[in-house]
């Protein structure tokens, strides 16, 4: 008797390879469905075929209609936290009883010991990235949803996605009170309450920064342990979670969870931090960000290339890199695709400094470097060849976002700053730092006072006369020289300058 009733329900229903098949579906979000109550758990038996697996799982024939509903309200923006509690509510029929469904909707039962464990994709529970200005650069549905009242999208400017700003927005400082107090002690392990005041400029009202601020001088600061662990409370939902808070270069993520269960899984994902990041910055969306470019060429490269041998060539420019790039570090820049063996990078604000004096600062100990270098290289080639790395640096604002190959992601500015500054320091030559006009006015007059810039110009007697705190147009410096370059035609109005020195 088992025997036939088995068979029968083989005839009406589907196997788990039929769903994913009909449905495009991934068999880990297949089970993440399951144990969300989407669908019904599944009756597990032998196929009974020579060949293939030994056991399946078999879904009620409506399972494949209520994959496509899922995925029709996910093509019309519903988030997933809604979409659960509309598929529960409109009750799912099951063959067999179905699991237990999550307390909350907010809430994610961990996969099934199957090897099979939470993605990216598949949490749906609050989660979110901030850099360390405290700007978001991801968040999920959820996180939308039940930490931001519901926001639509992500401002495109990025002075507009501070996460103290956004809560104020929304009248959340005092509802999300135990939220705010943990982002603040993010922020109190990072920055100086000086820095915490210069990312929240202008951007609260002063009612509200004081309050911020009082908390601020309170909470103790939380280490940047590679995962961070704090209780927190949802007041609008009366409702506990614990936070984990994951730490890498580019930034903090945030997750939630409310059961035991779901930590396990979100702590199996935060463990795989390589895979994390990248998923990551693969689902960054572009911003609108303010930076400066910085782009250095090695002067007569080719030249170079031709009298070393291969090795020695790239172990030259080698070398150039791995000293450069502590000294980029130091200055908190981003590195950029480059092609050939010059460098870009960007400067992003930062809460503790400048991002415009930092580009500077940084061109200067790249020029000083670069000297110790050429004269390590005369030394070992006994030529007389100087080295020089040709620097030109602009500001402005651009949209930054992502290029994704098959294995790795990239950072990518798209504007004209990039091209400023490339053919800057095409004009730029042994080893001189020329920035814009526009870069130099930006600067605070107490930082700008630091600087020795200025163009060298001729005297009626034809004697070369340098002219401080002062700007020329690229086409004026051309001329002077009696050089006409069509690549350099596109920015001849620029004004620029020349930075000789920076003081401490």
């Amino acid at each position: 008797m088992f025997y036939c009733v088995q068979i029968i329900e083989q005839v009406a229903m589907l196997s788990s390879k039929e769903v994913i098949d009909k449905t495009g579906i991934s068999r880990a979000t297949l089970n993440n469905y399951i144990n969300l109550g989407i669908l019904s758990k599944p009756i597990v038996t032998n196929p009974g075929q020579p060949e293939g697996p030994r056991q399946l799982g078999y879904f009620p024939d409506d399972a494949i209609e209520r994959i496509r509903q899922v995925q029709q309200l996910k093509q019309e923006g519903v988030n997933m936290t809604e979409i659960v509690s509309r598929m529960r509510n409109g009750g799912a029929q099951s063959a067999t009883p179905t699991v237990n469904p999550p307390t909350s909707p907010a809430e994610v039962v961990p996969l099934p010991s199957s090897g099979l464990r939470v993605t990216l994709d598949e949490i749906h529970h609050p989660a979110y990235m901030i850099n360390y200005n405290f700007e978001l650069v991801w968040i999920n549905e959820s996180g939308k949803a039940e930490l931001f009242g519901g926001l639509q999208q992500l401002p495109a400017l990025i002075e507009e996605r501070n996460i103290f700003s956004l809560m104020a927005s929304k009248s959340l400082l005092d509802e999300a009170g135990d939220v705010i107090n943990l982002h603040l002690s993010l922020a109190k392990g990072r920055i100086s309450a000086d820095g915490f005041r210069a990312s929240c400029q202008g951007l609260l009202s002063a009612h509200d920064w004081g309050c911020l601020e009082k908390r601020f001088n309170e909470v103790q600061p939380l280490s940047d342990r590679p995962v961070s662990e704090s209780r927190v409370y949802f007041k609008n939902q009366n409702r506990n979670y614990k936070a984990y808070a994951c730490f890498f270069r580019e930034g903090i993520f945030v997750v939630y969870a409310s059961d035991s269960r779901a930590q396990e899984s979100l702590l199996e994902l935060l463990s795989h931090r390589d895979e994390m990041i990248r998923n990551l910055l693969r689902q960054r969306l572009p911003v609108l960000t303010s930076l400066a470019v910085l782009v250095a060429d090695l002067q007569n490269s080719v030249k170079i290339c031709s009298e070393l041998p291969p090795e020695e060539y790239f172990e030259l420019i080698n070398e150039i890199w791995a000293t450069m790039g502590t000294i980029f570090r130091k200055y908190h820049a981003t590195c950029g695709k480059h092609v050939g063996d010059g460098m870009l990078y960007y400067f992003f604000p930062q809460p503790e400094s400048n991002y415009l004096m930092n580009a500077l600062c940084c061109a200067q100990e790249i020029r000083q470097e670069m000297q110790r270098l050429s004269k390590s290289w005369q030394l070992r080639k006994n030529w007389l060849n100087e080295l020089y790395l040709n620097t030109g640096i602009t500001e402005g604002q651009e949209w930054l976002g992502t290029f994704q190959t098959p294995t790795s992601v990239e950072f990518v500015v798209l504007g004209d700053s990039i091209n400023q500054a490339a053919r800057i320091s095409d004009f730029a030559r042994h080893g001189a730092v020329w920035a814009t006009k526009s870069l130099i006015s930006k600067l605070p007059a107490a930082e700008r006072t630091r600087l020795r810039y200025g163009v060298t110009r001729q005297a009626p007697g034809g004697q070369n006369l340098f002219v401080a705190s002062s700007f020329s147009q690229l086409s004026s410096l051309l001329e002077r020289d009696g050089v006409y370059s069509e690549k350099l035609r596109d920015i001849a109005t620029l004004p620029i300058t020349e930075v000789v020195e920076i003081s401490a």
